[in-house]
């Protein structure tokens, strides 16, 4: 059983994260948890990421998860949103990628495009 005080941080660390969705500011990471993402690998990406965003205790950055993005077949997919830009869609992540979108795209702002949805689609046409 946790005391009272230990309770009381846990929620308002939860809130604080509701507040950060709620207002759109910071960057949000989500990650496809639908049974088609989690069939493809995601559950190891979600926790790849999280981990990496706590190792280097990055601030306003939520890492969260939903369900079906919409296009099964290039699961296991990732969504970044930051305040200031659009959308980035990663498709075919593994750990290895999530820690790399991490290092390149949140800490440098710099989108690992041969991840994202329309270098993919390039290459397949």
């Amino acid at each position: 059983m946790k005391s009272l005080k230990e309770l009381e941080a846990i929620r308002n660390k939860a809130l604080s994260q509701i507040d950060l969705r709620k207002k759109g500011a910071g960057t949000r990471i989500v990650v496809g948890m639908a049974t088609c993402g989690i069939a493809a690998g995601a559950r190891p990406v979600l926790s790849a990421l999280v981990e990496e965003v706590s190792k280097r205790k990055l601030s306003g950055v939520t890492v969260t998860q939903t369900g079906c993005i919409g296009a099964c077949r290039l699961e296991p997919m990732v969504e970044v949103y930051t305040p200031d830009n659009d959308k980035v869609t990663y498709v075919g992540i593994d750990a290895a990628k999530a820690k790399r979108i991490v290092a390149e795209h949140i800490v440098n702002g710099n989108p690992v495009t041969e991840y994202t949805i329309g270098y993919h689609e390039e290459k397949s046409n």
